[in-house]
């Protein structure tokens, strides 16, 4: 599997007992989601390896427990510090109505009101706020991925509507 096709749920981040177990720091909105994970993939020798789980269990909000298949030892389970969880996109939940993952917009024709500003291009991650690049053939523009602006998403058609304060598109144009 590539890593294009996967996401990062967390990092390996301590050990928990002596019995090999290791505690992961996860990043989502749905922890309960990967409450019981039956595997992971880790990335090993530049591609990504599937490990198995013994076993899985959510201690915190955003903390994972979890036994790892035929490791026994904290010594053994040093081998997974600092390692990034992967899992396939198809794991990740179904998102409706204004709710989107940063890769599943990219591609997709945006609008502010019904005039086709371009595409989707990149979310660029920002301390604060995500930030939509916009090609639209000639300019760039940026677009604060904010609720405020953000009017409805149509994935059938690969659409993402936008309602603009007036002016902001002609800065970049």
């Amino acid at each position: 599997m590539r890593t294009e096709d996967c996401f990062v749920l967390g990092t390996i981040i301590r050990q928990h007992g002596y019995k090999g177990d290791v505690v992961a720091k996860i990043d989502t909105d749905r922890p309960e989601h990967y409450d019981k994970l039956g595997s992971v993939l880790l990335e090993s020798q530049g591609g990504l390896i599937p490990f198995f789980l013994d076993h899985s269990q959510l201690l915190k909000k955003d903390q994972l427990l979890l036994r790892f298949e035929g490791v026994k030892s904290a010594k053994e389970a040093d081998a997974f510090m600092g390692k990034e969880l992967f899992l396939p996109l198809n794991m990740l939940p179904k998102l409706t109505g204004k709710s989107f993952y940063y890769h599943e917009i990219i591609g997709f024709k945006a609008y502010d009101g019904e005039s086709l500003i371009g595409e989707v291009a990149e979310v660029i991650e920002r301390p604060g706020q995500p930030v939509l690049l916009i090609k639209d053939g000639v300019s760039e523009i940026l677009i604060p991925a904010v609720d405020d602006f953000i009017d409805s998403i149509d994935r059938s058609s690969s659409s993402l509507y936008l309602q603009l304060p007036e002016g902001l598109i002609d800065v970049y144009r």
